[in-house]
């Protein structure tokens, strides 16, 4: 079991990788701790977010929406590659996913496909939602993919993790697309060269 690190423990590990990062407001303490717990925690998880723009972005990644509030995952990603921090805790990203994924994930395995959604991931996972309309064609710029690489690299190198503990929204939860426009295995192929 995987205790959370520290928000400056993670503040310093994202630097130290090359990461550029924009601390947003009281970031530290934004969280939905109140309504559950954060961790142990076992792997990363990636999103896009649907949205252009990043101050636009950012906003709804922090505050949430009407149907659901924020901070809405960790650190947010956008097009030139910055790490925009919104959040630290259990955050909305995750939602309900499938059991035998997670255990996949602590087993560093193969992912079974998600065909249920009867575990909270928000409990579980970092979240970094990545500034894209998730429609096929808005294109993933090299700052982004590169940042991606870099902070799930980050966090896996202070858990002891491998490229395997780093998943997206789409193998979590049946009927997520997200993200779409590169495949997670091109980018756990990306984060294990990064870790040797």
């Amino acid at each position: 079991m995987a205790p959370p690190m520290s928000a400056n423990r993670f503040l310093d590990l994202l630097k130290d990788e090359g990461v550029t990062v924009v601390e947003v407001g009281n970031w530290r303490e934004h969280n939905r701790n109140h309504v559950g717990p954060w961790g142990p925690v076992h792997g990363v998880m990636i999103h896009h977010t649907v949205t252009s723009g990043t101050e636009q972005t950012v906003r709804i990644c922090r505050d949430g929406h009407s149907t659901l509030p924020g901070p809405l995952c960790h650190g947010v990603i956008t097009k030139d590659g910055r790490v925009h921090l919104v959040g630290y805790g259990r955050s909305n990203h995750a939602g309900l996913g499938d059991d035998d994924v997670l255990r996949a994930v602590i087993a560093e395995k193969r992912l079974p496909p998600d065909n249920e959604a009867n575990t909270d991931g928000n409990r579980h996972f970092y979240g970094f939602e990545c500034e894209n309309l998730g429609d096929g064609e808005d294109p993933w710029t090299d700052e982004q993919l590169d940042a991606i690489e870099k902070v799930s690299a980050a966090v896996c190198r202070h858990h002891g993790w491998t490229e395997r503990s780093v998943i997206g929204h789409l193998e979590w939860q049946p009927g997520k697309i997200d993200p779409k426009g590169f495949t997670m295995d091109a980018m756990r192929e990306r984060i294990g060269e990064r870790l040797k």
